[in-house]
């Protein structure tokens, strides 16, 4: 079977690694992809949101599964078009359609979810410039940090976290009144700062069944000691050591089972995955938000633990089966490291030349930010590559990941040096 990848970070890549592995996939798409995907497939240089060119590809490649990398296509709808399309009706997406996608896609209607189907989160109003003066109000019962968080997709940015009062108000009024992040904030979640320690849960679920994948932890900040600005992702490991059997029976009653059986209630047929960012508060779980796919870094961890099928998993998803596929995860920590431009996450050059990772053997590379030019791989993006390795603990695995980034140079690399170093 041929099978359609939409994306072009790691993310993508490890989709991509895993799907080749399947004796089901013949041959593979990814659209755009990276360097590292173009030595697994082929790479189709268009934008996962321009739904009349993924239209053509299908056609013109007997495509039969899309899998939808980032959150853009499917809070776009790009399921919704296929499902719309008599060409491309019969073709399973790995992915939500739009309702579904609007857990992500919109703040609001997230935490509208939770609270009606009642899973554990933070306290929260949302507002807009009409009702401006009663977001000042709801501030002032809450004790700082203030949490402020836009409405819509905002590339990442769309959070704030203040500590002052008089300047969460400033940035309230900055965010509805102004657009601070466009579009995206002309409505925005005010809720309570929630304490302990953040970790990600995975789900695939075919609407009905599901599967608990690995959980994983990732490092936002650029700076060792999560310091300085946020990122995309600095690395990840998985397992988390503190999400024991007990605290994750707690997240599967308390969050997973409410939220696949609210979004049955409320007639959201939903298929794909369910990333559920949560806090640890002394052994109790809180959803700091949903995300309707995979995270990047944390596919870079979570799936090369997976030993099952990928492919088969996701048939199950398209045939609502997922429940007789088997699946299994080893033992084994895996840790990722992402190299990054340097300048990253503001300012940064692009078309360095990469070298040496075709010497590392001990760990994974995935391709994030990379493109072939003139037979050359050079940065692409702030985020360039992810070094994964495995190991019996975080230290071995995280010692194999350095020793890779030994070997790799290209023009102001940079990376987190302490990885795992509130873990170990």
């Amino acid at each position: 079977m041929n099978v359609l990848i939409l994306g072009s970070g790691g993310r993508e890549h490890a989709f991509a690694l895993k799907l080749s592995q399947s004796k089901k996939v013949e041959q593979l798409f990814v659209a755009p992809g990276n360097a590292g995907t173009e030595q697994l497939a082929t790479n189709i240089n268009i934008n996962p949101t321009d739904f009349k060119a993924i239209k053509n590809i299908v056609v013109n490649n007997n495509i039969k599964m899309v899998v939808v990398g980032p959150e853009a296509p499917l809070v776009a709808g790009v399921h919704d078009f296929f499902l719309a399309d008599s060409l491309l009706k019969d073709i399973p997406v790995i992915g939500p359609q739009k309702d579904g996608a609007l857990l992500e896609g919109s703040k609001d209607f997230s935490k509208h979810f939770m609270q009606k189907h009642n899973i554990p989160t933070a306290r929260y109003q949302s507002f807009t410039k009409d009702n401006l003066e009663e977001g000042f109000v709801f501030l002032e019962t809450l004790q700082p940090p203030f949490v402020l968080k836009a409405d819509g997709l905002a590339a990442g940015k769309g959070v704030l976290i203040l500590d002052s009062l008089n300047e969460a108000k400033m940035e309230l009024k900055e965010m509805v009144s102004n657009e601070k992040f466009g579009k995206a904030s002309s409505r925005v979640v005010v809720e309570e700062f929630l304490k302990g320690i953040e970790l990600s849960v995975f789900v695939l679920t075919d609407g009905k069944n599901y599967k608990i994948l690995p959980s994983a932890k990732d490092y936002k900040r650029i700076g060792e000691g999560d310091t300085g600005l946020n990122t995309g992702g600095m690395g990840a490991i998985s397992p988390v050591p503190f999400a024991d059997d007990s605290f994750l029976d707690k997240v599967e009653e308390l969050v997973i089972k409410p939220t696949i059986n609210g979004l049955q209630k409320d007639g959201i047929d939903y298929r794909g995955f369910i990333f559920i960012g949560l806090m640890n508060d002394k052994g109790n779980p809180s959803v700091v938000e949903y995300n309707v796919r995979m995270g990047d870094p944390e596919t870079e961890v979570v799936l090369p633990r997976i030993e099952s099928d990928l492919f088969d998993l996701f048939e199950g998803v398209a045939n609502q089966t997922l429940h007789e596929k088997s699946f299994s995860v080893t033992k084994k920590t895996a840790t990722t490291v992402m190299l990054v431009s340097g300048g990253y996450p503001e300012a940064y050059q692009k078309d360095k030349e990469i070298n040496g990772f075709d010497n590392v053997e001990e760990s994974i590379v995935f391709h994030a930010g990379t493109v072939l030019k003139d037979d050359k791989v050079v940065t692409n993006g702030g985020r360039v590559m992810a070094i994964t390795s495995f190991g019996d603990t975080i230290e071995e695995a995280l010692e194999k990941s350095y020793r890779s980034i030994s070997k790799i140079d290209f023009d102001k690399i940079n990376y987190r040096k302490d990885i795992g170093f509130d873990l170990v």
